[in-house]
C-alpha cells in the first residue's frame, strides 16, 4: 500500500474472509478469478547468473512455464519458499503482491489481464486484495515485459 500512496495510484482494499490460493481468494472476495492477478515467482539463469521475474497473469489460469521460457528468453523454474520468502519479507507466503517492482523484482505479465476495466490482486496477506483500474495497473508496469504465458485451466 505503502508504493501505491508514493506513486498517487487510486485503489481501495478488499477484505475477504482467509484464503490460500488466488482462486480461492477471489471465491472469497465474490471476484470473477479472471480480474485477480496473482504472482508467480520464478528464478532464471543466463550466463551464470541468476535472477528472479515475477509473472503476472490471472487466477483463472495456468503459467505456462515453456512459454514463459520463450518470451522471457531465459531457462527458468519455480522459486522456492524459501526464495519467495527472502524476496518478498513483509509478505506472506502465497500472498505475493502483483508488483514485482515495489520488491526490486523484474515484472512480465500475461496479455490476457487487459480484457478487463479493473482488476484485484493480493495485498500480501491472506486476507485483503487491491483493487484498481486495469490502466493504472499497466501503467504503474511501465515497460516490463508482457506476452501470452498462461492458459485457462
Amino acid at each position: 500500500q505503502h508504493y501505491l500512496e508514493q506513486h498517487h495510484v487510486p485503489y481501495e482494499v478488499v477484505q475477504h474472509p482467509h484464503s490460500t490460493r488466488s482462486l480461492e481468494s477471489a471465491s472469497t472476495a465474490h471476484v470473477d478469478p479472471e480480474r485477480v492477478a496473482k504472482a508467480v515467482v520464478v528464478e532464471g539463469r543466463q550466463e551464470g547468473s541468476t535472477c528472479y521475474l515475477l509473472a503476472v497473469l490471472p487466477a483463472s489460469n495456468q503459467l505456462d512455464l515453456h512459454q514463459l521460457q520463450r518470451e522471457a528468453g531465459l531457462k527458468l523454474r519455480l522459486a522456492t519458499e524459501e526464495e519467495v520468502g527472502q524476496l518478498f519479507q513483509d509478505c506472506e507466503l502465497g500472498a505475493v503482491p502483483a508488483l514485482g517492482q515495489a520488491y526490486g523484482v523484474e515484472t512480465i505479465w500475461d496479455d490476457s489481464l487487459q480484457t478487463n476495466s479493473d482488476l484485484y490482486f493480493e495485498a500480501g496477506d491472506h486476507e485483503r486484495l487491491i483493487h484498481m483500474k486495469t490502466g493504472d495497473f499497466l501503467g504503474m508496469l511501465g515497460e516490463s515485459p508482457h506476452g501470452r504465458f498462461s492458459h485457462h485451466s
